[in-house]
């Protein structure tokens, strides 16, 4: 059984910095239109991301020593939050920054620590992760990449698929199987850190339906890793993902969606007189929902600060927060089909189409609700 979850509040002295993170967005954003904006933390821009190394904002909760902002995650929190309500373009630091430096300095050499966390605080090394595989999806156990040990090092075969921004990224942090096979299920997996510049290493973008392309499938053709591409201890890959998980389903990012698009459609709400009964019980619902999510959220960034891994409670925000992300796009779409005498804005539906193309892959990333609710009925020990 999991413990209940109290409600958690953010420290003052962390809730001071939203207004200098909101002042700094008013003026960096003041060009994107919020159509833009709504692509969310898939929007990519490598000259913001260094933006906001300069702020001392990217590994704002990580140790000064490697570059790092020294703050707590609630910290944290109220800088992706203004981030992620804002639209910014996240994308291009935001693996490395949210797991793959925590991942580093948890589990990794002083050598991998000194190599790969400043460069990531200063907004100059972009990470991505190679967990999914074609036929294994979020069943991560099932992996089928391997590493060989030879003289010097290792040999890598295998492929990765659904690879955020593999194409656009200088590393890969991935979860391979060194021994065993598929069968043996979490005995035998490792994680390594790997160059994508490496020979043997081919990626191909994949073009979802929206037009974009920060999906990837990556190739590994006896690519040849050094001893010191390991991360962690061989064999322990579960156990390291498993804790890194718990920082990608928590945060911010799995309430905040579909946010843009919402402030949109309430922004058009205020222009329509009289209101709109119907929209604005709806706008109740929806922000009734969030309000819990985030309370939710910010108890498990508590738990994280106190060193804990919540890994069903951050399953429990995945699968909730993504549901209402992608219910945002849904009814906001069926309540402007209720009144087809009043058209909207051009901008703001082209921000429904878009967001209502791309909310499937809500429930996707960091693990389906399949995966997800096997672990919640297992953690409530219901199985």
């Amino acid at each position: 059984m999991i413990d209940a979850l109290p409600l958690t509040a953010i420290p003052p002295e962390d809730e001071a910095l939203r207004d200098d993170v909101k002042r700094f967005l008013v003026e960096a954003l003041a060009d994107i239109p919020a159509e833009v904006r709504a692509h969310s933390w898939t929007g990519f821009d490598a000259a913001f991301s260094r933006r906001l190394g300069e702020q001392g904002w990217l590994g704002i909760t990580l140790p000064p020593a490697y570059g790092g902002g020294g703050r707590s995650a609630f910290a944290r929190f109220v800088l992706v939050e203004e981030l992620l309500a804002a639209g910014a373009p996240v994308s291009a630091h935001w693996i490395a920054d949210r797991q793959s430096a925590p991942l580093i300095l948890k589990y990794g050499t002083e050598a991998q620590k000194r190599q790969h966390v400043p460069p990531i605080c200063r907004g100059e090394s972009f990470f991505c992760i190679g967990m999914s595989e074609p036929g294994s999806g979020s069943d991560l156990a099932s992996v089928r990449t391997r590493a060989t040990r030879m003289d010097g090092g290792w040999k890598l075969s295998g492929q990765k698929i659904w690879t955020t921004n593999a194409y656009r990224s200088h590393f890969m942090i991935a979860l391979v199987r060194t021994s065993g096979t598929a069968e043996d299920r979490h005995a035998g997996l490792s994680q390594f850190i790997i160059d994508l510049s490496l020979p043997g290493i081919t990626i191909r973008p994949i073009e979802d339906l929206t037009g974009d392309r920060h999906f990837c499938e990556v190739f590994f053709d006896d690519v040849a890793l050094a001893d010191d591409a390991l991360i962690g201890a061989e064999g322990e890959g579960w156990a390291q993902v498993t804790a890194e998980l718990a920082f990608e389903r928590s945060g911010p990012e799995r309430l905040y969606s579909s946010i843009v698009l919402l402030d949109a459609w309430v922004e058009w709400l205020r222009s329509q007189t009289p209101g709109d009964t119907e929209s604005l019980r709806l706008l109740g619902r929806l922000c009734s929902h969030l309000a819990v999510l985030r309370a939710l959220s910010v108890s498990i960034t508590g738990k994280l600060s106190r060193g804990e891994s919540p890994v069903v409670e951050a399953a429990l925000v995945k699968d909730m927060g993504t549901e209402i992300e992608q219910l945002t796009a849904t009814l906001i779409t069926d309540m402007l089909g209720r009144h087809p005498d009043v058209s909207p804005p051009p901008a703001l539906e082209r921000m429904v189409n878009y967001v209502t193309q791309i909310s499937p892959s809500f429930s996707l990333r960091g693990g389906t609700r399949e995966i997800l609710r096997s672990m919640i009925a297992r953690g409530l020990g219901l199985r």
